[in-house]
Protein backbone atom coordinates (compact mmCIF):
# COMPACT_ATOMS: atom_id res chain seq x y z
CA UNK A 1 0.00 0.00 0.00
CA UNK A 2 3.08 2.10 0.93
CA UNK A 3 6.42 2.11 -0.42
CA UNK A 4 9.15 4.46 0.69
CA UNK A 5 12.92 3.90 -1.09
CA UNK A 6 16.15 5.17 -0.60
CA UNK A 7 14.54 9.02 1.24
CA UNK A 8 17.03 11.78 2.35
CA UNK A 9 15.57 14.60 3.58
CA UNK A 10 17.06 18.12 5.04
CA UNK A 11 16.44 20.66 7.19
CA UNK A 12 18.98 23.60 5.12
CA UNK A 13 22.31 21.98 5.34
CA UNK A 14 21.33 19.36 8.04
CA UNK A 15 20.66 16.03 6.87
CA UNK A 16 17.40 14.39 8.59
CA UNK A 17 16.86 11.22 7.19
CA UNK A 18 19.59 9.40 5.23
CA UNK A 19 18.19 6.66 2.09
CA UNK A 20 15.32 5.15 4.57
CA UNK A 21 13.05 2.62 3.15
CA UNK A 22 10.36 0.50 4.46
CA UNK A 23 7.10 -0.30 3.77
CA UNK A 24 3.62 -1.24 4.53
CA UNK A 25 0.53 -3.43 3.66
CA UNK A 26 -2.88 -2.68 3.45
CA UNK A 27 -4.61 -3.57 6.73
CA UNK A 28 -1.68 -3.27 8.44
CA UNK A 29 -0.41 -1.36 12.09
CA UNK A 30 3.54 -0.35 11.13
CA UNK A 31 5.39 1.41 13.88
CA UNK A 32 8.37 3.57 13.65
CA UNK A 33 10.39 3.26 16.87
CA UNK A 34 13.29 5.47 17.97
CA UNK A 35 14.89 8.10 20.35
CA UNK A 36 13.98 11.63 19.69
CA UNK A 37 15.63 13.03 16.56
CA UNK A 38 15.91 9.85 14.88
CA UNK A 39 13.46 11.57 12.24
CA UNK A 40 10.60 9.57 12.30
CA UNK A 41 8.53 12.92 12.81
CA UNK A 42 10.30 13.71 9.67
CA UNK A 43 9.08 10.87 7.93
CA UNK A 44 5.71 11.42 8.60
CA UNK A 45 6.01 14.86 7.62
CA UNK A 46 7.08 13.99 4.30
CA UNK A 47 4.70 11.60 3.41
CA UNK A 48 2.02 14.12 3.67
CA UNK A 49 3.98 16.20 1.66
CA UNK A 50 4.59 18.81 4.15
CA UNK A 51 8.36 18.38 3.09
CA UNK A 52 9.91 17.51 0.15
CA UNK A 53 12.93 15.03 -0.22
CA UNK A 54 16.20 15.62 -1.88
CA UNK A 55 16.04 11.93 -2.67
CA UNK A 56 14.19 9.21 -3.18
CA UNK A 57 10.47 7.83 -4.32
CA UNK A 58 7.26 7.73 -1.86
CA UNK A 59 4.26 5.52 -3.58
CA UNK A 60 0.47 4.63 -2.35
CA UNK A 61 -0.43 2.12 -3.85
CA UNK A 62 0.25 3.10 -7.83
CA UNK A 63 0.95 7.04 -7.00
CA UNK A 64 3.73 8.65 -6.94
CA UNK A 65 3.25 10.83 -3.87
CA UNK A 66 6.64 13.21 -4.01
CA UNK A 67 5.18 15.58 -6.41
CA UNK A 68 1.63 15.80 -4.69
CA UNK A 69 0.70 19.16 -1.99
CA UNK A 70 -0.74 17.93 1.33
CA UNK A 71 -4.32 18.55 0.11
CA UNK A 72 -3.97 15.99 -2.67
CA UNK A 73 -2.62 13.51 -0.58
CA UNK A 74 -5.31 13.83 2.01
CA UNK A 75 -8.10 13.63 -1.08
CA UNK A 76 -6.41 10.44 -1.79
CA UNK A 77 -6.74 8.65 1.33
CA UNK A 78 -3.84 9.96 3.53
CA UNK A 79 -4.79 11.45 6.76
CA UNK A 80 -2.03 13.02 8.97
CA UNK A 81 -2.13 13.34 12.62
CA UNK A 82 0.38 15.58 14.16
CA UNK A 83 2.13 15.40 17.16
CA UNK A 84 1.16 18.12 20.03
CA UNK A 85 -2.62 17.83 19.34
CA UNK A 86 -3.01 20.77 16.78
CA UNK A 87 -6.13 21.34 17.18
CA UNK A 88 -8.38 24.56 15.96
CA UNK A 89 -8.45 25.66 19.87
CA UNK A 90 -10.49 28.76 19.40
CA UNK A 91 -12.99 26.26 17.54
CA UNK A 92 -15.63 24.00 19.47
CA UNK A 93 -14.92 20.07 19.14
CA UNK A 94 -18.11 20.23 16.82
CA UNK A 95 -16.40 23.00 14.54
CA UNK A 96 -12.87 20.75 14.38
CA UNK A 97 -14.94 17.77 13.14
CA UNK A 98 -16.66 19.74 10.56
CA UNK A 99 -12.38 21.20 9.84
CA UNK A 100 -11.79 17.25 9.42
CA UNK A 101 -14.51 17.10 6.81
CA UNK A 102 -12.93 19.77 3.91
CA UNK A 103 -12.86 17.17 1.72
CA UNK A 104 -16.58 16.21 1.76
CA UNK A 105 -19.40 17.74 -0.63
CA UNK A 106 -22.14 15.51 1.44
CA UNK A 107 -23.44 17.54 3.92
CA UNK A 108 -25.70 14.22 5.51
CA UNK A 109 -22.89 11.99 5.37
CA UNK A 110 -20.51 14.61 7.33
CA UNK A 111 -23.80 14.84 9.86
CA UNK A 112 -23.56 10.96 9.94
CA UNK A 113 -19.78 10.80 10.35
CA UNK A 114 -19.59 13.02 13.25
CA UNK A 115 -22.30 11.11 15.24
CA UNK A 116 -20.24 8.68 14.71
CA UNK A 117 -17.35 10.08 16.36
CA UNK A 118 -19.49 10.96 18.97
CA UNK A 119 -20.51 7.55 19.38
CA UNK A 120 -16.62 6.22 19.50
CA UNK A 121 -15.84 9.06 21.42
CA UNK A 122 -18.47 9.99 24.05
CA UNK A 123 -16.41 12.51 25.52
CA UNK A 124 -16.17 14.56 22.86
CA UNK A 125 -20.29 14.33 22.52
CA UNK A 126 -20.22 15.85 25.90
CA UNK A 127 -18.25 18.82 25.36
CA UNK A 128 -19.18 19.41 21.62
CA UNK A 129 -20.03 22.65 21.72
CA UNK A 130 -17.06 23.41 24.10
CA UNK A 131 -13.62 25.34 22.71
CA UNK A 132 -11.02 22.77 21.76
CA UNK A 133 -8.28 24.72 23.72
CA UNK A 134 -10.05 24.38 27.37
CA UNK A 135 -10.13 20.19 26.49
CA UNK A 136 -7.95 18.04 28.55
CA UNK A 137 -4.86 16.94 27.03
CA UNK A 138 -6.36 13.43 26.41
CA UNK A 139 -10.01 15.14 25.06
CA UNK A 140 -7.85 16.76 22.67
CA UNK A 141 -6.08 13.12 21.54
CA UNK A 142 -9.26 12.05 20.91
CA UNK A 143 -10.03 15.18 18.93
CA UNK A 144 -6.67 15.46 16.57
CA UNK A 145 -8.00 11.60 16.19
CA UNK A 146 -11.61 12.27 15.60
CA UNK A 147 -10.70 15.32 13.00
CA UNK A 148 -8.63 12.98 10.95
CA UNK A 149 -10.71 10.40 10.63
CA UNK A 150 -13.97 12.98 9.05
CA UNK A 151 -12.06 12.37 5.99
CA UNK A 152 -12.31 8.58 5.42
CA UNK A 153 -8.70 7.54 5.25
CA UNK A 154 -7.83 4.46 3.88
CA UNK A 155 -3.69 5.55 5.62
CA UNK A 156 -3.23 6.92 8.78
CA UNK A 157 -0.06 8.27 10.17
CA UNK A 158 -0.13 8.99 13.90
CA UNK A 159 2.56 10.57 15.47
CA UNK A 160 3.12 9.99 19.17
CA UNK A 161 -0.18 9.90 19.58
CA UNK A 162 0.10 8.95 23.29
CA UNK A 163 2.86 11.91 23.93
CA UNK A 164 1.81 13.73 28.07
CA UNK A 165 -1.18 11.74 28.63
CA UNK A 166 -1.87 9.56 31.69
CA UNK A 167 -0.94 5.61 31.56
CA UNK A 168 -4.79 5.24 31.92
CA UNK A 169 -5.47 7.45 28.99
CA UNK A 170 -2.81 6.04 27.22
CA UNK A 171 -4.57 2.77 27.26
CA UNK A 172 -7.39 4.24 25.81
CA UNK A 173 -6.27 6.10 23.24
CA UNK A 174 -3.86 2.71 21.85
CA UNK A 175 -7.50 0.28 22.48
CA UNK A 176 -9.13 3.44 19.83
CA UNK A 177 -6.16 2.75 17.41
CA UNK A 178 -6.60 -0.96 17.67
CA UNK A 179 -10.15 -0.64 16.84
CA UNK A 180 -9.71 1.72 13.93
CA UNK A 181 -7.49 -0.93 12.17
CA UNK A 182 -10.04 -3.71 12.67
CA UNK A 183 -12.32 -1.50 10.95
CA UNK A 184 -10.06 -1.45 7.65
CA UNK A 185 -7.72 1.87 8.38
CA UNK A 186 -4.43 0.51 7.72
CA UNK A 187 -1.88 2.97 10.06
CA UNK A 188 1.94 3.75 10.27
CA UNK A 189 2.32 4.73 14.01
CA UNK A 190 5.58 6.84 15.24
CA UNK A 191 5.26 6.54 19.23
CA UNK A 192 8.16 7.18 21.57
CA UNK A 193 6.51 4.44 23.88
CA UNK A 194 7.92 1.50 21.93
CA UNK A 195 6.29 -0.81 24.46
CA UNK A 196 2.83 -0.08 23.29
CA UNK A 197 3.77 0.15 20.05
CA UNK A 198 5.15 -2.76 19.63
CA UNK A 199 1.71 -4.44 21.41
CA UNK A 200 -0.44 -3.23 18.85
CA UNK A 201 1.50 -3.40 15.47
CA UNK A 202 2.15 -5.83 13.22
CA UNK A 203 5.35 -5.18 12.19
CA UNK A 204 8.06 -2.24 13.48
CA UNK A 205 11.27 -0.38 12.10
CA UNK A 206 13.81 1.14 14.38
CA UNK A 207 15.08 4.79 13.45
CA UNK A 208 18.43 5.74 14.97
CA UNK A 209 19.82 9.00 13.22
CA UNK A 210 17.91 9.05 10.19
CA UNK A 211 18.45 5.74 9.03
CA UNK A 212 16.77 2.18 9.96
CA UNK A 213 18.86 -0.05 11.66
CA UNK A 214 16.23 -3.00 12.59
CA UNK A 215 13.17 -4.31 11.35
CA UNK A 216 10.93 -7.20 11.67
CA UNK A 217 7.84 -8.44 13.58
CA UNK A 218 6.74 -6.39 16.20
CA UNK A 219 6.33 -9.77 18.55
CA UNK A 220 9.89 -10.23 17.49
CA UNK A 221 10.84 -7.25 18.18
CA UNK A 222 9.78 -6.90 21.48
CA UNK A 223 11.83 -10.17 22.70
CA UNK A 224 14.94 -8.41 20.71
CA UNK A 225 17.40 -8.04 23.29
CA UNK A 226 19.20 -4.52 21.70
CA UNK A 227 15.38 -2.92 21.24
CA UNK A 228 14.39 -4.33 25.03
CA UNK A 229 17.78 -2.40 26.33
CA UNK A 230 17.70 0.79 24.36
CA UNK A 231 13.61 1.37 24.28
CA UNK A 232 11.91 -1.01 26.52
CA UNK A 233 13.54 0.37 29.83
CA UNK A 234 15.74 -3.08 30.56
CA UNK A 235 18.77 -2.67 32.10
Amino acid sequence: MLNIENLHVYYGVIQALQGISFHLNKGEIVALIGANGAGKTTTLRTISGLMRPAVGKIRFEETTLTDKNPEQIVRMGIVHVPEGRKIFSRMTVLENLHMGAFIMNDKVQIARDIEQMFARFPRLAERQGQLGGTLSGGEQQMLTIARGLMSHPRLLLLDEPSMGLSPIMVEQIFEIIQTINEEGTSILLVEQNAQMALAVSHRAYVVETGKITLEGKADDLLQDEKVVKAYLGAD
